[in-house]
């Protein structure tokens, strides 16, 4: 299974970073941009945790996106030392643009299914990661 994953992931990011290269966005630059535009109002930490990356690596990916005016940082409401990372205006405006190019190439990623297998097949990966369905 870890293969089938791991395979699934990779051709899948070939095909997310080429979708995404028009807009300047890579697959992890993409993920911090879509959970900006949540509306969770994430804390760095959180977005490590969430994506499963060293926070330095957060670090780099959010000064980036701070740099081209897409997320804003501000003090966190219950801990003013934690950053909260939120998209701006501009950074709203691109994740709708790229969003689109993301869902062109997760399809194109899983081709071979039915659209009930798709949706099947996440289903059951969010209740491995989770524990439940998330719909």
């Amino acid at each position: 299974m870890g293969f089938l994953l791991a395979k699934l992931h990779a051709a899948g990011s070939v095909l997310n970073n080429r979708a995404l290269a028009v807009f300047g966005l890579k697959e992890r630059s993409y993920s911090v941009l879509v959970l900006a535009n949540s509306g969770l109002e994430p804390t760095q930490r959180e977005l490590a945790d969430f994506l499963s990356l060293d926070p330095s690596q957060i670090v780099a990916l959010v000064d980036d996106l701070e740099k081209r005016g897409l997320v804003a940082r501000a003090a966190g409401k219950q801990d003013r030392r934690a950053k909260t990372v939120t998209a701006t205006p501009k950074g709203a405006k691109l994740h709708g643009e790229a969003a689109e190019a993301a869902i062109r190439a997760e399809g194109e990623a899983l081709n071979g299914l039915e659209p009930d297998e798709v949706t099947v097949l996440k289903g059951l990966l969010r209740k491995a990661l989770w524990g439940r369905n998330l719909d």
